[in-house]
């Protein structure tokens, strides 16, 4: 049928003839924090953590999962979405989330058809000032690297949870890879998800400065080398390390003195 007029198509429009859809948002939070300090003599080390929360209803009843919600179409956009459901599921808000990917897989929902758009934030637990709800956890991420082969072990002190994927160079002209689950220990495919904002946040490590979102206004040079080597997964070596940050940093007056070790000269970001 032919219409003569925007008007008239849309009053004879018939949405039925389309199949439906849902959207959700998930959001991935990392954090890379002080790991606890047991001995004053030494310095903190530093670890990634993911915050999950645990599913009351079915499917995947009593799994962990990141936070996420359907999307209202009438009333919100993606990222709107997001922001109501992490305020929601974790009680966080006032956290910058950068899109990640979109997640369409046609099974992805034992439901009905869902497609994700995923969002990924660095941040420091530490820094949040905001207590997180009974459901919610952050688990402490150890990631092994084996071939293509990954495994993620995590950890929140009472529940130890094992994920394992196989990881192919998706396009050979990007950076993005392809995940495959070999466990089903996550609800939905957010194990999926967690690796792919890991290796987002990776990757901007090496071009941006997103480090500095978890730093404190003044830092020392060995506090900053800890964050690139557990976002990195690897040991810088320190002339490399030092060349890196060469000109994102600024040398100030300040010293830090804690008992057990010398002083050490404390920095901060150049550009703030």
């Amino acid at each position: 049928m032919k219409y003569n007029s925007e008007e008239e198509f849309l009053k004879n429009y018939d949405s039925s003839m389309f199949d439906k859809l849902s959207m959700t948002s998930d959001i991935c939070l990392i954090s890379v924090s002080d790991i606890e300090k047991k001995d004053y003599r030494r310095n903190n080390g530093k670890i990634m953590s993911i915050l999950l929360v645990k599913r009351d209803d079915y499917p995947y009843k009593d799994r962990w999962c990141l936070p996420g919600g359907f999307l209202n179409p009438k009333s919100e956009t993606l990222e709107e979405c997001a922001k109501r459901v992490l305020k929601t599921e974790t009680n966080l808000s006032d956290i910058y989330l950068e899109q990640l990917y979109t997640f369409d897989a046609i099974n992805r929902d034992p439901r009905l058809r869902v497609v994700s758009c995923s969002f990924v934030a660095l941040i420091d637990k530490n820094l949040l000032g905001q207590p997180i709800n009974a459901n919610a956890s952050w688990f402490d991420v150890t990631m092994f690297e084996e071939g293509n082969n990954v495994t993620l072990v995590l950890d929140n002190g009472k529940e130890t949870l094992k994920i394992e994927v196989e990881k192919h160079l998706k396009e050979k002209t990007t950076d993005r890879y392809a995940f495959v689950s070999k466990t089903n220990t996550l609800a939905f495919d957010h194990d999926i998800v967690i690796l792919s904002g890991m290796e987002r946040i990776r990757n901007k490590t090496n071009y941006t400065d997103v480090v500095f979102n978890v730093m404190p206004p003044y830092f020392t040079l060995g506090e900053l080398q800890q964050v690139y080597e557990v976002i990195l997964g690897k040991k810088l070596l320190d002339p490399a390390f030092r060349r890196i940050i060469a000109d994102k940093v600024v040398k100030t007056d300040k010293i830090r003195s804690d008992g057990g070790h010398r002083p050490s000269a404390l920095f901060k970001y150049k550009n703030e």
